[in-house]
């Protein structure tokens, strides 16, 4: 820098000394943001790209939010699972609704619900189910006489090692604890001589009720042991599955699997509303569908899957069907499988008997999303999943339809959007119809007004260069 003339610095020192320090002032400058970008640093993380479902509105940045766990993974996410948390009337269920509408635009997607709530005598996610001309798999033991709805756990298409796992895990879930020795050669014992000798039809459940009380002699001579001994550890397992054949259980577990389910429909939903969500019945139920589909629906055809569970406290809470399902969950991400677990409290389970396999399950869930909990649910909530600090501080005040969303690490608070014609398969509780949905309406009303117009030309857009890709590649996802 060139030193200044004695003069000028002299005339310098004097204006200071009578005025004070003056600074150039600089006129203002008319640019385009792509030009402003350059100059002023960003205020907000970037988004996840432009290819997926559209899910609402970054808050800070006012960009739209667009999030797809199959575009995602393999690049910025390591596993497609996703957990939703928050307490009831927060945005929970119609993030999960409308998410599942949009991703069945897509051609090579397919869902199954496993849905644990319900009113009017059936499940929440009915009305979406009849729009789209689907009947859900209603699971009801007071349909036995009925003939309602059945899965045999023994059914041919489950594997011989699979259906002993069910049979087991089905038992322990019931009993509270694992098998010891003597039991579980009981029922291996009784497995195998069903299975080896029912060649003309489906084996139940019955068949292993039966051998367990009354095993063959065969099955005392393995071991050289007293028959009485054989019937005396199969007691306990025989009284457990006695509740699915002929207890309160029955009529969905006892006979073979209804034939006429559509596992190629786009949607499928397990209604298991009618069973108390607090009995133990949840959990059997629950890893009895888990492993039915995992032997009956996950196929590798190239296809996209999302399992979706309400209620999948169920599932984290006993480390016997946790285990199921974390097999489920590493088996199916290399055949295109995105498991959605949707929760209340993170506290619910990891606090639980099953912590371990909680870690586990929730260390694979690479997308959190956390909607509004109490300032002390908040902070557990943010040391187990090592959310930052300003995340944790701002959850206790989000409104609903607002939540923290944490993918793989890129942190941003997104307003969901619900669309005109989603409504009225979304908002399905009556008392949130009247009341809360009234005023969310009048207060969301020009914000989703403005969303939607800006999300338009973007979606119509993305749908025509899904179009466009389609022509040139039939592997890729299409509009339907």
């Amino acid at each position: 820098m060139a030193a200044l003339d004695p003069l000028t610095a002299l005339t310098d020192a004097f204006t200071s000394f009578l005025f004070g320090k003056t600074e150039t002032t600089r006129l203002p400058v008319r640019t385009s943001t792509g030009q402003a970008q350059a100059v002023y640093l960003p205020t907000a993380a970037p988004g996840l790209g432009d290819s997926g479902v559209i899910i609402g509105r970054e808050v800070y940045s006012g960009k739209g939010y667009i999030y797809d766990p199959f575009q995602l993974y393999g690049q910025q996410l390591p596993a497609p699972h996703w957990l939703v948390l928050g307490e009831s009337g927060n945005g929970k269920s119609a993030l999960e609704k409308t998410y599942v509408l949009r991703q069945l635009r897509f051609r090579d997607r397919q869902v199954v619900v496993l849905d644990a709530q319900g009113e009017d005598g059936v499940g929440e996610w009915n009305l979406i189910a009849e729009e789209m001309g689907i009947t859900p798999i209603r699971l009801d033991p007071t349909a036995a006489l009925d003939q309602g709805i059945r899965l045999n756990p023994l059914d041919p298409a489950i594997t011989t090692t699979g259906q002993l796992a069910l049979l087991r895990t089905i038992i322990e879930v019931a009993l509270g604890h694992g098998l010891d020795e003597r039991s579980g050669f009981a029922l291996k014992v009784a497995h195998s001589y069903v299975n080896g000798t029912i060649a003309d039809r489906q084996p139940l459940l019955t068949d292993i009720v039966e051998q367990l009380r009354h095993p063959k002699p065969e099955a005392a001579e393995a071991m050289n042991v007293a028959l009485d001994d054989v019937r005396e550890w199969g007691l306990d397992v025989a009284l457990v599955l006695d509740r699915l054949v002929d207890g309160d259980l029955r009529g969905m577990f006892d006979g073979p699997t209804t034939v006429g389910i559509d596992l190629d429909a786009p949607l499928i939903v397990f209604d298991l509303s009618h069973i108390d969500r607090n009995s133990i019945a949840m959990p059997i139920l629950m890893a009895i569908v888990g492993v039915w589909l995992e032997h009956t629906w996950i196929r590798p055809d190239r296809r996209k899957r999302i399992f979706l569970v309400e209620e999948a406290w169920h599932i984290i809470n006993s480390p016997f069907v946790a285990q199921l399902f974390q097999r489920l969950l590493k088996f199916g991400r290399r055949l295109g499988l995105s498991f959605v677990a949707v929760v209340h409290h993170l506290s619910d389970v990891v606090d639980g008997a099953a912590a371990r396999e909680a870690a586990a399950i929730l260390k694979m869930a690479s997308t959190r999303t956390v909607y509004a909990q109490k300032a002390d649910e908040a902070r557990a909530t943010g040391r187990v999943l090592g959310l930052p600090r300003w995340a944790v501080e701002i959850i206790p005040t989000l409104s609903p339809g607002i939540a923290v969303w944490d993918v793989n690490g890129n942190v941003q608070v997104v307003k969901h959007l619900v669309t005109e014609a989603e409504r009225p398969l979304v908002f399905t509780d009556r008392a949130m119809t009247e009341s809360t949905t009234a005023r969310s309406e009048a207060e969301a009303a020009s914000f989703e007004a403005a969303l939607e117009a800006d999300l338009e030309a973007e979606t119509e857009a993305r749908a025509l260069a899904v179009e466009q890709s389609a022509r040139s590649s039939t592997s890729k996802p299409t509009v339907a």
